[in-house]
């Protein structure tokens, strides 16, 4: 805010020193150029007038002054020439001064705010719940992250200097003008409707426009980003032209949507030019009109004038208008922004959470019920109901789209039930906060989600407090540790992007390291085995029982033969729970467990 203020205080300045740079050069020519004394002598017999606040006062004031420097012999109209030219640099320098310090003091204003909207989007996006996500596209996601946040860095922010000083510069101008010429002035006033009505005209189809040319980035960055990810398959099947013709012709529509808006925008300069001159001809009409007149009611002098201030009146219209169209362009952006930051985060503490630091006796789901949408009548799970005890593993397995990892996930409350509820310990999952329940549990995944740092910083991903000792001692427990140390720089080589340099085993070890590191007492281990060859799921395996060692574990698996030892198996079928109870008596039941177990020897 005080940043806000300096600016707007050197603004004011600098301003009021254009006006007096101005003001002062018509009268001294006129009083320079007379060529009769009499004029000059009649002006001093009055004496000097009286000095007030208004532009009449201090005109007659610059009168007197200088025609006493004028009259005086030693001095004369060279000496009052090389004044007045001393006294218009000095105008000139005073007023980018302040225009400078006014632009220097609004820098942290533009980048403060900018900096602002990166930190609320960044916070805002990691902390909406993982089903926001399944209807967005991650391109467009990045897009408004950078490319609006980017579009309003330049567009809006930009154009805060002309905003917070232009307004100021054309009240200050239109205040001397009514001043001088109150008729004349009101000329001015009868067009400016007009210009700022086909302004905002064009301002509003620039801004559906922006809006529409923001859409087709999003989705043209979708298809980049699902190229990179997707290069393996996508050369496997021999793709790339289907795929590369899609991406042409989202472009081609991008690119015509954008020739659109550039000649909106660009349409913006010689329109306010054209209307500028406009009114610049309706006031050289009928000022000269005024002077010409037999009353005579407004002086060629004080014309000159007001003609020079009207001319310095149509830069900061014009900068005004270039302002108002990069601002719209801004909004439509704008709107993209907060489209998310607006967004309802439904998985938030409730007021009278309480914070754990301990599991103690179970985990229950109790009459759980579970869509996706609000307005989707089929659930993806129905009416579950389980006890894990503390220190036992139950396993999950059924076949895809069982609902397996969507009843996992809701335990650390990446998805909350629709009806129903989860207890820890007997209290509702909903009423303990979010940061302490995720805090006693550990997830490895099936895709190992690793980032593009270092070994040591993946490894201790979420504890800041984590020493050498302590990664290497879990990394050894994860069988990890091994090829670690084999590395280029050992645990601070970087991995690249996703732990692309390592072997999916490699990883995977790493995702188990890092759980280790965590010491969760509840474990989450979703098909970690399924997507790596034999040896290294033998490792990986080996890695994993070290972890589940007197914790209780939740493992969702579709290779039967990593969950042969659970105390508990849950087969589940269409979002229901079929069948339960342990290998053996799940075998004696000849049901789909057993099934599933046939087909799996049989292939």
């Amino acid at each position: 805010m005080g940043y806000a203020l300096l600016n707007a205080s050197f603004n004011i300045f600098s301003v009021f020193f254009s006006l007096f740079s101005l003001t002062m050069v018509a009268p001294f020519l006129d009083l320079l150029f007379l060529k009769d004394e009499a004029d000059y002598i009649s002006r001093l017999e009055g004496g000097q007038p009286e000095l007030k606040m208004s532009m009449e006062s201090l005109i007659d004031n610059f009168y007197y002054y200088f025609t006493s420097i004028i009259m005086d012999p030693e001095k004369g109209k060279m000496y009052a020439l090389s004044l007045i030219c001393v006294l218009v640099v000095v105008m000139f320098f005073l007023k980018n001064f302040f225009r400078y310090f006014a632009m220097f003091f609004l820098a942290p204003v533009r980048n403060g705010v900018v900096k602002d909207i990166r930190n609320m989007m960044h916070d805002k996006i990691a902390r909406l719940p993982l089903s926001f996500y399944s209807d967005e596209r991650k391109g467009d996601i990045i897009a408004r992250m950078t490319t609006d946040v980017q579009e309003i860095e330049w567009s809006v922010m930009s154009s805060l200097e002309a905003t917070f000083r232009d307004p100021v510069s054309i009240v200050i101008f239109m205040i001397t003008m009514i001043v001088i010429s109150p008729a004349l002035t009101l000329f001015v006033f009868i067009m400016l409707p007009i210009t700022a009505f086909v302004i905002t005209r064009i301002g509003k189809s620039l801004k559906r426009t922006s809006a529409r040319s923001k859409s087709k980035l999003g989705e043209l960055m979708s298809v980049m980003e699902e190229t990179l990810s997707g290069l393996r398959i996508i050369k496997a099947f021999n793709a790339e032209d289907p795929n590369h013709n899609k991406f042409m012709m989202l472009n081609r529509r991008y690119t015509t949507i954008m020739n659109r808006m550039y000649r909106k925008t660009d349409l913006s300069s010689p329109m306010s030019e054209f209307l500028g001159a406009c009114v610049l001809v309706v006031v050289m009409y009928f000022g000269g009109r005024l002077v010409l007149s037999e009353s005579a009611s407004l002086s060629a002098a004080m014309f000159i004038t007001y003609v020079a201030i009207f001319s310095q009146l149509i830069p900061p219209s014009k900068s005004f208008t270039n302002a108002f169209y990069n601002i719209q362009k801004g909004i439509a952006s704008a709107d993209r922004i907060y489209s998310i930051l607006d967004a309802e985060n439904k998985i938030t503490d409730t007021p009278n959470a309480k914070t754990i630091n301990s599991f103690k006796e179970k985990i229950e789901y109790k009459n759980v019920y579970f869509s996706y949408s609000r307005g989707d009548s089929g659930y993806v799970l129905e009416d579950i109901n389980l006890v894990i005890p503390k220190g036992k593993t139950i396993a999950l397995v059924g076949q895809s789209g069982s609902g397996k990892t969507t009843m996992a996930d809701m335990l650390p409350r990446f998805y909350d039930p629709s009806k129903g509820e989860i207890l820890l310990d007997g209290a509702s999952l909903a009423d303990i906060k979010i940061q302490s329940l995720r805090g006693l549990m550990g997830i490895v995944s099936q895709e190992s989600i690793l980032f593009n740092d270092t070994v040591f910083n993946n490894i201790a991903f979420g504890k800041s407090n984590a020493t050498q000792e302590d990664v290497e001692k879990a990394a050894m427990i994860a069988n990890a540790h091994e090829f670690i140390v084999k590395l280029p720089e050992g645990y601070q080589t970087n991995i690249g992007d996703r732990g692309g340099k390592l072997s999916g085993g490699q990883r995977q070890r790493m995702s188990i390291a890092r759980a280790v590191l965590k010491n969760p007492p509840i474990l989450i281990l979703d098909e970690a085995t399924s997507a790596l060859d034999t040896e290294s799921e033998r490792l990986v395996q080996d890695a994993l029982d070290k972890l589940m060692k007197n914790r209780t574990t939740l493992v969702i698996a579709h290779r039967l033969s990593t969950i042969m030892h659970a105390d508990e198996i849950i087969v589940l079928s269409n979002g229901k729970i079929e069948e339960r109870g342990t290998h053996e008596d799940l075998i004696t039941m000849n049901g789909l467990y057993k099934n599933l177990q046939d087909l799996q020897s049989f292939s």
